[in-house]
Formats: C-alpha cells, sequence, structure tokens
C-alpha cells in the first residue's frame, strides 16, 4: 500500500445546523454534534489508513458554547500521532451566523481509531512524522493523553 498524501490527515465537513437537529433548549443537541465529530474523525482515518477504521477512544470531548440552529457548521479532524494500528485525532467544532460571518470555536475532542483489515483484524498504518513545530506539539499532546488515560485505567483497574 502507498503511503498516504501529507494531505490527507486532515478533513474538514461543513453544512448548516438543521431543526432536526434541536434539543429541548431549543440548541443544538450535544449527541448531534457528537455524530459529526464521529463522521469527521471517521473519514480523516479512512484517509489516511486506507482500511476501515473503528472508533476505539473519545476523550475529552469540550462543549465551549451552543450552536444554533441555521449556523454554519466546520467540524476539522486532523492526525496527530500514528501507533502500529491506531491514529490519534483531534477535532474542532467551529461555528457561526453565515449572516454576520467569522466562526467561533464551539466544541473540541480526542479521537483514537483502529484501521481493520478486510478478515477483521487490526490492520498496520503508515506513520505520521510531525514537521512544523505545532505538529510536534500536537502529537506530544497525544501522547500525553495516551499517558494520562493509561494511567487512569490501570489506577482504575480497567
Amino acid at each position: 500500500m502507498p503511503a498516504p498524501d501529507q494531505t490527507k490527515r486532515e478533513i474538514t465537513l461543513r453544512f448548516l445546523a438543521e431543526p432536526g437537529d434541536v434539543n429541548f433548549g431549543g440548541k443544538v443537541h450535544g449527541g448531534a454534534v457528537m455524530r459529526w465529530i464521529d463522521q469527521a474523525g471517521y473519514a480523516c482515518a479512512v484517509s489516511w489508513s486506507g482500511h476501515y477504521c473503528v472508533t476505539v477512544y473519545v476523550g475529552g470531548i469540550r462543549f465551549l458554547r451552543p450552536i444554533l440552529i441555521g449556523h454554519l457548521v466546520e467540524v476539522t479532524a486532523r492526525l496527530v500521532h500514528t501507533g502500529r494500528t491506531s491514529m490519534h485525532i483531534t477535532v474542532a467544532v467551529r461555528a457561526g451566523d453565515p449572516r454576520e460571518g467569522g466562526l467561533s470555536d464551539t466544541t473540541h475532542c480526542t479521537m483514537v481509531f483502529v484501521a481493520v483489515s478486510s478478515t477483521g483484524a487490526p490492520a498496520l498504518v503508515h506513520k505520521w512524522v510531525p514537521v512544523t513545530a505545532e505538529d510536534v506539539a500536537l502529537e506530544q499532546s497525544a501522547l500525553k493523553q495516551m499517558e494520562l488515560r493509561q494511567a487512569m485505567e490501570a489506577a482504575l483497574g480497567a
């Protein structure tokens, strides 16, 4: 399998928040936002790996501000670390009124996907190597989160 193009490490989905996405408080439902996050993360992981992928972890999800119906929503997923079969992806959600222009941060999180072969076994993924200082910082953050997650699982006996 040829190495993926470096531009395949990031994907952005854009769409309008629809009335069917509303919760009882009149804002976009958190579950709808989480579905968009999973879709963008999946598209990013599949583009990088060339395999079907499964979500194995979503953490640090932070809802910063509500999204309103009719807002333009932008969900950006970016690969920040690869393991043998896993990919760590950060996802940022931004939204705003398209009549006013400009988008504000609304939600962010980290996801881990595992590539899966046609037989259902974990599949090897191409290694991503950070180039810029920002890339190095993003990978270091992903590694620190993984370390903290493992320590927490060990402490809880998971």
